[in-house]
């Protein structure tokens, strides 16, 4: 599988995960229904899929290469880009997601 689609896969199978665990243990007390919460719970994914694969690629592909940094390149730059929407994403969820 490529690189890119690698980082969508992995990010749509963590988010279904985070959705369940998020509703079941974090947000308890929501009073939005499920349905709704779902479709915000993805739409505030959609953007931070988004964070995470630009920040990847263009570590990845322009950032790490320049700084002479071949070694483990996609890695690294898969696990930063994978951090950045960690402080959206909660912000996105507590406001709208699970209300």
């Amino acid at each position: 599988m490529p690189y890119s689609y690698a980082i969508v896969v992995a990010y749509l199978t963590g988010m279904v995960t985070a959705f369940v665990l998020a509703k079941m243990f974090v947000f308890t007390t929501s009073t939005q229904s499920t349905g709704r919460s779902a479709l915000i719970f993805t739409l505030v994914n959609v953007a931070a899929v988004a964070q995470t694969w630009a920040v990847s690629m263009v570590l990845a592909y322009h950032v790490l290469p320049a700084l002479g940094m071949t070694w483990y390149a996609k890695e690294i730059a898969h696990f930063v880009g994978v951090a950045v929407p960690v402080f959206t994403s909660y912000v996105g969820h507590k406001r709208f997601t699970f209300r």
